[in-house]
């Protein structure tokens, strides 16, 4: 396309954001007209994209990261010819695939979902490691911010990782409108403020009149033929721009034009430009979905304790001989959580992202969409930082699992800043998630493979300590199973744990029959989904359960027990122990104990419990 032709789209990309916004009662048309000419220019002259096959190897891949600019985007679309004006126009109304903000699970051509700001740089770094390090294909990644967001730390956390990487592959497009969503932004039109600050983390910048396409085009190829950095294009842009009534004009994000007609006809009426995109150059995938024969490590049952983070190390590096679409990400703590096993056997497929765990998620979630099978590890205590990447990694569809390591108090003298306590309560409460908490070696090792052929997000919780191996290595671990450890026709209550309290739990049984007490005892090691069908089986045969958790007692073991019994029927007695003051620094022992979640409190609980049944 010639200058005019550019400009002729541009303005049809604001048209067309108006009219599905003003058709819709809702939605972001000034976001999307300050952007519409970069978007231009990106469409005709420089993306390289098969619409037909999205999957193509070749694509390059744009992510939105300014998510609120959908209009935008789904005019592009339009333009593009992937979608008709009776589509667009459908646009935030129930059932259409043009959501208020974008989503893959909706639309093929989606990578990723935006609308939580700050996220769309540090997936498109976690798909351009995946383009220079794995995929070897050639697609450039091209990413869409807005100003508002670079006041998001996650923003430099990509930044710095993307310099420190050289991708080269990657371009972020910054629209500098000034304008955020109550006033002006930290820096308004200051393109120099954000220069100096992709400067420092190894960029290459390019400052550029955002509405001069002329001036993008050349930016856009200066980005391309520049070597060993990434490149910010940071544009100079007005808020709303075309319109009187609306350009640079404060108080107006988020909110449909008031006079949509009167706006449409000041930018030349409605247009149907056609753009043929260009398309991607011949590329195959390099790795192979899955190589070899998987042979997960195996102990002796009776054997010699082993730590659960070092048998999914072990695992998870047996897995990567069997699969080769199995990737491993770091966030700077591979030799306590044994990642760094994976990492000697396979260091092409190893990432490193440093203490940096939105990043660390983020990466995860862009390989993911490359059709890798990431493993995200850190401390459990620190995916807290990372929540929303988590949550936004369900919207998306994403396919990743998370490794939790150090978890409860068992983790002894280190203190309650590094014990995860909430873990098991936030990755539940994520949509779609599968959450584990295996007790031994060899009940690691299975659910470590079983993870990779599950759907959405899925979190494994390890501990640090050495445990007893009470599995044989034949063992099947069902996600969704538990395993009844002890059981008999006179059992009066069932004590139902995970992890490191199963042990706990099996000690205040040998106690409580001494006693004459008889128990019944589950390990509950898939927390969720829950196997409700056992837990309904021992409420009905010994009519009380104790739960007990190294976990706060919000949302974790306690609440997915109890979900077992939200269909209406019954629920039976219960006592939830769970850690409910805040733990100080002291040994396992000591600290299992000061929760009352050790064998000696479990027992106390349970014989109360009985007594109490007899009485009432």
């Amino acid at each position: 396309m010639n200058t005019r032709e550019l400009v002729e789209l541009a303005q049809q990309l604001r048209v067309d954001s108006v009219r599905a916004s003003a058709a819709a009662g809702s939605g972001h048309p000034t976001s999307s007209m300050s952007a519409a000419d970069l978007m231009a220019v990106l469409l005709a002259h420089h993306l390289r994209y098969d619409f037909d096959r999205p999957a193509h190897p070749g694509n390059d891949r744009f992510v939105l990261s300014k998510g609120h600019a959908s209009p935008l985007l789904y005019s592009a679309y339009k333009a593009a010819g992937v979608i008709d004006d009776e589509e667009l126009l459908t646009f935030r109304k129930l059932g259409s695939r043009l959501e208020g903000h974008p989503t893959p699970r909706r639309l093929p051509w989606v990578e990723t979902a935006t609308g939580s700001l700050g996220q769309g740089l540090p997936v498109g770094v976690g798909i351009a490691l995946s383009g220079r390090r794995l995929d070897r294909t050639g697609y450039r990644v091209w990413v869409l911010c807005g100003d508002s967001e670079l006041a998001e730390g996650s923003v430099w956390e990509a930044a710095e990782h993307a310099g420190h990487e050289h991708l080269d592959n990657l371009t972020v497009i910054v629209d500098v409108n000034r304008l955020g969503q109550r006033g002006p932004t930290r820096h308004g039109h200051a393109l120099d403020a954000y220069a100096r600050r992709f400067q420092a983390f190894g960029w290459h910048t390019v400052e550029v009149d955002g509405h001069d396409v002329d001036a993008v085009d050349r930016a856009y190829g200066e980005a391309a033929s520049t070597k060993g950095q990434p490149t910010a294009i940071l544009a100079r842009t007005l808020k709303g721009k075309g319109v009187t009534d609306v350009e640079d004009r404060e108080g107006l994000h988020g909110k449909p034009l008031k006079d949509p007609d009167e706006a449409i006809a000041e930018l030349g009426g409605p247009r149907d430009v056609r753009v043929a995109v260009h398309e991607p150059t011949a590329a195959r995938m390099l790795h192979a979905v899955r190589a070899g024969h998987l042979e997960l490590p195996r102990w002796d049952k009776g054997g010699d304790d082993v730590a659960t983070r070092d048998a999914f190390g072990q695992a998870l590096a047996a897995l990567g001989d069997g699969r080769g679409d199995v990737v491993t990400l770091d966030g700077e703590v591979g030799d306590s959580t044994r990642a760094e096993l994976f990492a000697k056997k396979h260091p092409d497929r190893y990432f490193e992202c440093y203490i940096a765990e939105q990043q660390l998620v983020a990466a995860a979630v862009g390989l993911a969409t490359r059709g890798w099978v990431p493993y995200a590890c850190t401390f459990a205590a620190f995916l807290t930082r990372a929540y929303d990447f988590i949550r936004m990694a369900s919207i998306s569809g994403s396919g990743i699992n998370l490794v939790g390591s150090h978890a409860g108090v068992a983790i002894g003298q280190d203190g309650p800043s590094q014990m995860g306590l909430e873990d098991l309560a936030m990755m539940r409460a994520v949509h779609g998630s599968t959450v584990l908490y295996p007790c031994d070696a060899n009940q690691t090792a299975q659910l470590v493979a079983r993870m990779a052929g599950r759907e959405g997000v899925r979190y494994l919780r390890t501990s640090r300590g050495g445990s007893p191996v009470i599995y044989g290595p034949d063992e099947e671990f069902p996600i969704g199973g538990s395993k009844v450890l002890r059981s008999s026709e006179q059992d009066r209550m069932t004590i139902v744990a995970a992890g490191v309290t199963v042990f706990e739990a099996l000690a205040a049984a040998d106690a409580l029959d001494r006693e004459g007490i008889r128990v019944r005892v589950i390990d509950l090691y898939s927390v969720k989904p829950v196997d409700r069908s056992t837990l309904r089986r021992a409420a009905e045969e010994t009519g009380c359960l104790v739960t007990v958790e190294d976990h706060h007692e919000e949302g974790g073991l306690g609440d997915a027990v109890l979900d077992a019994f939200a269909d209406g029927r019954p629920v039976p007695r219960l006592v939830r122990l769970a850690v409910r003051t805040m733990p100080g620094s002291g040994s396992p022992e000591e600290q299992l104990h000061a929760a009352g979640i050790d064998a000696e409190s479990i027992a106390a609980a349970g014989k109360l419990l009985v007594e109490e049944a007899v009485v009432r």
